[in-house]
């Protein structure tokens, strides 16, 4: 992410898995990969990232991540629109 503050969260958190092949976590940028979980909408995917979701822990590993925080990172990963749902 393009912002600082975004960009350590990530660093710290999501990318271990989202930044690396063959984790299954979908990768930053992977239209494909994201395309099923947008389509799913914004809720689903807070949702997710609050319970965890298969091999994604509760949180993410992000401690200090607030829902905005969680919205701007999602949305820098899919790299796509995801609907309000």
């Amino acid at each position: 992410p393009s912002d600082a503050h975004l960009a350590q969260l990530y660093a710290s958190s999501c990318k271990a898995c989202h930044g690396q092949p063959g984790t299954g976590a979908p990768l930053v940028g992977d239209h494909g990969a994201w395309k099923p979980r947008a389509d799913k909408g914004i809720n689903e995917l807070l949702k997710n990232v609050a319970l965890g979701y298969k091999g994604m822990p509760a949180g993410g590993q992000c401690f200090s991540c607030s829902a905005a925080d969680y919205r701007a990172l999602i949305a820098f990963m899919a790299d796509q629109p995801i609907p309000e749902k």
